[in-house]
């Protein structure tokens, strides 16, 4: 990977947790439960759009890494920094780990 497509890649992983903890409490919190479908419209459809569509994020090989991956990291880094205790995060951390292999399981069966 070359350093251009490094610092795409970084610079697409930021975008959707820097947006989701900018924008969508906000969102919420001046326009009710409406404000967080527009908060998963707007940021999620705009953020998939460039890592996506313009391809900021690269990916090679036969790892695939999902946006939620960098979502999830960059809004616990943030969590941490702002002073959350990491042991919170802890059982959340087991079970989406859980999900992912049952779900990844589940789409196994069916291809």
């Amino acid at each position: 990977m070359t350093i251009p497509l490094m610092i795409s890649t970084f610079a697409g992983g930021f975008i959707f947790p820097f947006l989701i903890r900018l924008l969508w409490g906000k969102m919420v919190e001046n326009w009710g439960p409406i404000g967080g479908w527009m908060a998963a419209g707007f940021i999620v459809g705009t953020t998939w759009t460039l890592t996506h569509g313009v391809s900021l994020i690269f990916q090679s090989g036969g790892a695939w890494v999902d946006q939620a991956f960098g979502a999830g990291v960059g809004l616990l880094a943030a969590s941490v920094v702002a002073g959350d205790r990491f042991s919170k995060a802890v059982p959340n951390i087991i079970f989406a780990i859980i999900g992912g292999i049952l779900g990844g399981f589940i789409l196994s069966t069916f291809l």
